[in-house]
């Protein structure tokens, strides 16, 4: 194992999140307050710490799948990856940033899509990557029905 490079991977996830959080963090305590917001929405701690182990767990599907370059189909998983990245950190300034729910819905469901590609693309490659990355897709599923509610009510 090269740890180095599991850093590495983790860190460049964690990135995506630090870049997400730059358009969250004034957002969350002003204009997110006053949204009226469903009942399962949960407590603005949880978002956090979720979040970290997420980016923990993305990045080390990655590490796996960068451990098997040379194999087929590694350099379409780790594209699209991350492009996936990229949406990541664009849903929060379309949704904290532009303060639009509607266009990071539209966003979210193609986030969705690439990481659902991920989960797909890592498993011949790496079984266990694929299965690292199915609860950052849950999660997101939890977050575009989030997404859609606040969209609705307000």
């Amino acid at each position: 194992m090269n740890i180095t490079a599991l850093f590495i991977s983790i860190l460049i996830a964690q990135a995506a999140g630090g870049v997400g959080s730059i358009f969250t963090a004034n957002s969350v305590k002003v204009w997110y307050l006053t949204l009226i917001k469903p009942s399962f929405n949960p407590p603005s701690w949880v978002f956090g710490p979720v979040w970290t182990l997420l980016f923990v767990l993305m990045g080390t599907a990655a590490y796996l799948i960068w451990q098997k370059r040379g194999t087929a189909g590694v350099n379409l998983a780790l594209a699209v990856y991350g492009t996936q990245l990229v949406l990541n950190a664009l849903w929060s300034y379309l949704f904290f940033g532009l303060h639009n729910p509607v266009l990071a819905l539209v966003e979210i469901v193609f986030l969705w899509i690439l990481i659902l590609a991920c989960v797909i693309l890592f498993y011949p490659i790496s079984k266990t990557a694929s299965y690292l990355m199915i609860p950052y897709i849950l999660w997101v599923s939890f977050a575009g029905v989030l997404n859609f509610f606040i969209w609705k009510l307000n």
